[in-house]
């Protein structure tokens, strides 16, 4: 109907009457905009209302079967392959012309969940779809982490509007025009979550935001939503409501920017900074430096510009507060591959000037007047690493800043993490660190690069010490199949239940790990938020047992509970195994016993299985049992542990060495127990690095 203003009779114009005129717009009304009014019926947070949606549909919720939550990128794919994904409620709205009112099939896929087969072998069930009807479909996790919903992008409850569900964002089919959003970072500034993103799509042509976007959310403390329901994001949009550039330069190319952190000025005054590249495309650089967020115009502007080269790290990574002996510090987990190796104080001028970033390293340090610089202690004299300012790499030679960078980048090479079920190697490709309340220890979310399902899409988590490590055994929580789920970033504000439940999230792609003839609607190239229950026993990783000597000679055990409550980090000297803690100890291990003989004995420790002695202390650790008891997919990663005896005086040492090779040491005949051994090289530690609260 081409004009529904006026009608056309024997060839002659004539105007309708008002009643004519009225059936014939509201008919008009609900051609052109059929979709949008059945979109716009559900109000926010609103009950479902049956007659306020359209009941041409069929609702398919598809559910966690241990959770009943629904999960988001579900695929439903018809015989014909008509395929279908659920939204962040886990629902499709189905409704195929053909289609309606018979049973149909539909084959159930997801990354990390998995559908049960049934006598030939399909995974999918037969569904009878009837209009305005529905049906709940449960699946089963793989993953240990938990798909919750999409942060970003167009149509997040698309299906849960067309179905009258209720839906917890102020936007939940268009927030800020955004179609596509890579790599999130976030910042606490003046009592709210700022976010920023990189590359932004937009709905009205292929080519969109190149200067970073960005946007603020309520904490869930002061208003904002629970995270386990989502994120309602304000964007700064610019006068055509598309996200707009948050960090635009007069010159051209692409600005990214990372790093992000708050800092007080020399005036008092709360900034926020983050190091930006300008690149002229994704391999090269044109300059780096610092940027300033200007609250008048909410952008930030140049601070800092430099060259191709600034900072000792080119990709500073995500930044997270360190209290350093009273000091506070921005640590940087710097990226490819991931790992603390960059700080500096959280102090104006510091921030400011590159040459006062620190650098942990073993490479050679010089005062600028040629001297070396003092060793710093991290808790192990025997570690060649230490924090050394950048100026003082470059021993006062400016010329010497790109050799330096380019030493510092292959020195790093050589990270990477073990996988606790098979003791392989893992690379880190990037990630996050925080201190975990809950844990007690500093925690990491990473995606692996060249993994086995995906080259970039399956993450792992990690605990550690320090925040410099050791970080050496790691477990899969989340995999992809063929599709990359780069960048993730926990959000430490989110934590629930004192840090027992966090909450992450990641750039879901096919870019590197996928196709684009395989990119899954709506949710391809964009955030997607899980959330992770530290309390999973399979979240049970082995800690760093460490051998510490003091100053007469005596050898001691202890985890790093025991370290700091006797004040031993200068005295440790080897990290000879790992063990299960025993506040994270389950079923199948057995407690390992210290206990130190008399003086006259020489005030040895000797390990030992138990039971006990009434008089014992708790379990130094627990270990697996010689025999495995059914725990044989951890045996083939651990090592029998080892007791060695010396004859003059009595001294025991305890290894997974089965000869020590040191004349007057015997081994006993059987080991102690299996535990995990220690394939790290080097002892890196940070003893004195504690955690920072930063309060919202």
């Amino acid at each position: 109907m081409g004009n529904t203003g006026q009608i056309r009779k024997n060839s002659i114009v004539t105007k309708p009457p008002r009643d004519v005129l009225l059936v014939l717009t509201i008919a008009a009304i609900i051609s052109l905009h059929g979709e949008q009014r059945m979109l716009l019926a559900a109000d926010k947070g609103g009950a479902k209302d049956a007659n306020r949606f359209d009941k041409r549909f069929f609702q398919i919720q598809v559910v966690d079967e241990a959770t009943g939550r629904g999960v988001p990128l579900v695929e439903l794919r018809t015989v014909n392959n008509i395929r279908y994904f659920t939204d962040s409620h886990g629902i499709v709205a189905f409704y195929e012309p053909g289609l309606m009112d018979r049973d149909v099939f539909f084959f159930v896929e997801s990354h990390g969940y998995e559908f049960s087969k049934d006598g030939f072998g399909f995974r999918g069930m037969r569904l009878k779809t009837s209009r305005g009807g529905g049906t709940v479909i449960k699946i089963k996790r793989l993953n240990i982490a938990e798909r919750l919903y999409r942060v970003t992008g167009q149509g997040i409850y698309r299906d849960s509007v067309l179905t009258g569900e209720a839906v917890p964002l102020a936007n939940p089919l268009l927030n800020g025009q955004v179609m596509g959003q890579d790599s999130a970072f976030t910042c606490l500034y003046r009592g709210r979550l700022f976010w920023m993103w990189g590359d932004t799509a937009r709905p009205s042509y292929p080519l969109g935001n190149f200067a970073m976007s960005g946007a603020v959310s309520d904490l869930p403390r002061h208003g904002g939503l629970d995270p386990a329901v989502g994120v309602d994001l304000e964007y700064y949009v610019g006068e055509d409501g598309f996200s707009r550039p948050v960090s635009p330069l007069k010159e051209p190319g692409l600005v990214w920017l990372d790093g992000l952190i708050t800092v007080k000025d020399n005036e008092g005054r709360q900034r926020m900074v983050a190091k930006y590249a300008r690149l002229k495309s994704m391999t090269e650089i044109l300059e780096r430096g610092l940027v300033i967020f200007n609250d008048a115009t909410q952008s930030f502007e140049p601070l800092v510009r430099s060259g191709v080269e600034f900072l000792p790290y080119s990709n500073s990574g995500r930044a997270f507060a360190v209290n350093v002996d009273g000091r506070k510090y921005y640590y940087f987990a710097t990226p490819f591959p991931l790992a603390v190796r960059m700080r500096v104080q959280a102090e104006w001028d510091d921030v400011i000037d590159a040459n006062r970033y620190e650098v942990l390293t073993a490479l050679a340090a010089k005062k600028s007047d040629g001297r070396h610089a003092p060793p710093l202690d991290l808790g192990s004299s025997k570690t060649p690493y230490r924090w050394v300012r950048f100026a003082d790499l470059m021993g006062g030679n400016t010329s010497a800043k790109t050799s330096v960078i380019q030493a510092l980048k292959q020195a790093k090479q050589d990270v990477h993490l073990y996988d606790i079920e098979s003791g392989k190697q893992v690379s880190p490709h990037n990630g996050s660190v925080y201190f975990n309340a809950y844990r007690q220890r500093w925690i990491m979310i990473f995606v692996q690069q060249f993994g086995e399902s995906s080259f970039l899409g399956e993450l792992w988590y990690a605990e550690a010490d320090t925040p410099v490590g050791p970080w050496v055994y790691a477990r899969k929580i989340v995999t992809h199949n063929k599709y990359s789920f780069y960048n993730p970033k926990h959000h430490p504000f989110f934590d629930q239940q004192g840090g027992r439940l966090i909450y992450f999230e990641g750039t879901y792609t096919f870019t590197f790990s996928g196709s684009a003839e395989n990119a899954t609607p709506r949710y391809d190239y964009n955030q997607i938020m899980y959330r992770l229950d530290l309390d999973d026993e399979r979240l049970c990783l082995p800690v760093a047992v460490y051998q510490t000597r003091d100053q007469k000679g005596r050898v001691d055990y202890l985890l790093r509970e025991g370290i700091d409550r006797q004040g031993q980090w200068n005295m440790i000297e080897s990290i000879p195994f790992f063990a299960v803690p025993p506040n994270r100890a389950y079923q199948g291990l057995i407690p390992i016993f210290a206990e130190k003989t008399s003086a006259k004995q020489g005030g040895t420790v000797c390990l030992h299985a138990g039971p006990p002695e009434p008089s014992s202390p708790k379990p130094l650790f627990y270990a697996l049992p010689l025999a495995n008891d059914g725990l044989a997919e951890q045996s083939s990663v651990t090592v029998p542990l080892y007791e060695h005896v010396h004859t003059e005086p009595a001294r025991r040492l305890y290894s997974t060495n089965s000869d020590l090779h040191q004349k007057g040491w015997t081994r006993t005949h059987e080991p102690i127990c299996r535990v995990w051994p220690n394939p790290l090289k080097t002892v890196i530690l940070d003893r004195a690095a504690k955690p920072c609260a930063e309060h919202p």
